[in-house]
């Protein structure tokens, strides 16, 4: 039966209006959820139930935020808080990418136990602060962070300049590791003593840790801010004869072959085939107890360029000679009373012959430093003529 006019445009607005409704449902957003206050809770529980101060059955937020980090701490508030704290140490609830489990427990620990009117510093915060600078930690005020905050209660304890404490505690100092404390409080007292800008002194951190790394003995003691820029400024030098021994050394080993070049990320080259070696005198012949003379070779960047630095001679300048196999350096040390000191620098050529022995500056090796040097060849092989 054949449909009339008005019939077929009712079909044709029907089946617009149902178009128009389709694309309706297709464009338009999802029903927000309900902000999960349960899944706040068990994260904030998780390993601290014991020591919370209310029921988590009777937490009634009127909070619409659905953000996880905002539940998490709102649920901290509520289960462990019965005293504000500063933003310092309630940022643990909100972010803790980038610190591990142990860390991660402190920080929160120590939250609940200020949240909640215990003693931080019987908390454990004792470890590393005095109890003047655990009052400063959770009296900050400003936009720190945890690590922030916790240096600016270290440096507090040093300066009466609360604006050189805040520039201080914004610098690589924050990120230093905990287990390094006493030497960076070191480092704290001298900047409070030689104030810098807070660039400088990000600069200078890099070199005093590196400097701390290699040498835990390193001190400032006795230091002013211009001897230690004139070490930075040596520190960058060697950085950079480090590099050009090191891109010489990755050459040499792409040229040897896949093989050699796989071996690239191995920082020593070959060297001497010789072994190390170690001599304890005799006790009536020792000057002290314990005294010990070792021999050994040096096969990096790094120990080539930091003998010539402290033995002010040009022996990083032989790095290529040894790369190639044409030389071998060695140096002599003595160590006692829990200290090494560098007494030579020898130069092996491939027949383990002595090419030269030199000590600081350049100077000729003692009568005393050829006899252990003459024990050393006779047990190793070595000619020696120099």
């Amino acid at each position: 039966m054949a449909r009339s006019m008005i019939q077929l445009r009712q079909d044709a607005e029907r089946q617009r209006i149902e178009a128009y409704q389709a694309s309706l449902q297709r464009v338009s957003a999802a029903p927000r959820p309900a902000p999960d206050f349960e899944r706040a809770l068990d994260e904030v529980r998780r390993q601290f139930a014991s020591m919370a101060i209310r029921d988590g059955a009777l937490w009634r937020p009127k909070l619409k935020t659905r953000d996880r980090a905002r539940l998490r701490l709102a649920a901290a508030r509520h289960l462990y808080a019965l005293y504000p704290v500063s933003a310092a140490l309630e940022a643990i609830w909100l972010d803790s990418s980038g610190l591990d489990a142990n860390e991660i427990a402190l920080r929160k620990t120590w939250y609940i136990a200020a949240a909640g009117g215990n003693s931080l510093y019987k908390a454990g915060a004792n470890e590393w602060l005095s109890r003047k600078e655990v009052h400063c930690f959770l009296n900050v005020s400003g936009a720190f962070g945890f690590e922030e905050a916790f240096w600016f209660a270290i440096v507090r304890s040093y300066t009466g300049d609360s604006g050189l404490a805040a520039r201080l505690a914004r610098t690589k100092i924050a990120r230093t590791p905990r287990s390094e404390l006493t030497f960076w409080r070191e480092v704290v007292r001298f900047f409070c003593e030689h104030p810098a800008s807070k660039e400088e002194i990000d600069d200078l951190c890099d070199f005093l840790g590196a400097r701390h790394r290699r040498d835990q003995a390193y001190s400032l003691k006795g230091r002013t801010l211009g001897s230690l820029r004139r070490q930075m400024v040596d520190w960058h030098r060697d950085l950079a004869a480090i590099e050009r021994i090191e891109a010489m050394r990755r050459r040499a080993a792409a040229r040897r072959g896949p093989a050699a070049g796989a071996q690239t990320q191995d920082r020593a080259w070959d060297g001497s085939r010789l072994e190390d070696w170690e001599w304890e005198p005799p006790a009536k012949e020792a000057k002290v107890r314990g005294e010990r003379f070792f021999v050994r070779q040096l096969k990096t960047a790094e120990d080539l360029v930091a003998e010539s630095r402290a033995m002010h001679h040009c022996v990083s300048m032989y790095a290529a000679k040894c790369i190639a196999g044409n030389a071998s350096i060695w140096v002599l040390r003595r160590k006692a009373l829990g200290k090494a000191e560098r007494l030579l620098t020898i130069e092996l050529d491939p027949q383990h012959r002595a090419v030269q022995v030199r000590g600081f500056g350049n100077r000729l090796a003692t009568l005393e430093e050829q006899k252990i040097l003459s024990r050393w060849a006779k047990a190793k092989g070595v000619a020696l003529w120099a």
